[in-house]
This record gives structure tokens, C-alpha cells and sequence, in this order.
């Protein structure tokens, strides 16, 4: 049904998770949780809600993270938070 989810943060990624990367780990959650590839008209609504929340809870917890002998710019990622 869905991919595994990546591990976001350096240093499994070499650079920062980009906006659609933060997105693309938020739907794959949504969609294991929700037993749902795509939702129903429906439950659209919430789905895409819930898409949107983790996906900025992701960018919140990527941006506080202190990850020792990685550079980390605490740039927002805004990709993820204008969702």
C-alpha cells in the first residue's frame, strides 16, 4: 500500500528534507493510518487536514532537532507550513 518512510534528517539525507520530502513522509503516514491510498470525496477533507498537520508537526520537529557534527540552517521550511 504505501513506501517506507525516510529517515528525514541528516545523516541519512545529505542536505535538508525539502517541503515536498516533509509532504511526501506526511501522506505515506496518513495513508498507513488511515488504511486509505486515496480517501473518498468524503473524508477528502480531513485527510488532506491531516496531511497538512503532520506535515508541518514533521517540519517543526526536523527544524528543533540538534544534530550533532551536521550543519543545520534553522531556515523554516516553508514548503511545509504554507500547506
Amino acid at each position: 500500500m504505501c513506501r517506507s518512510i525516510k529517515t528525514l534528517r541528516p545523516p541519512a539525507l545529505p542536505e535538508e528534507a525539502t517541503g515536498d520530502e516533509i509532504r511526501a513522509a506526511a501522506l505515506q503516514y496518513v495513508r498507513k493510518v488511515s488504511g486509505f491510498r486515496a480517501p473518498a470525496a468524503h473524508n477528502r477533507e480531513v485527510f488532506e487536514r491531516a496531511v497538512d498537520d503532520i506535515a508541518r508537526a514533521t517540519a517543526e520537529l526536523l527544524d528543533g532537532l540538534e544534530v550533532r557534527g551536521a550543519a543545520h540552517s534553522k531556515e523554516p521550511r516553508e514548503a511545509a507550513q504554507a500547506s
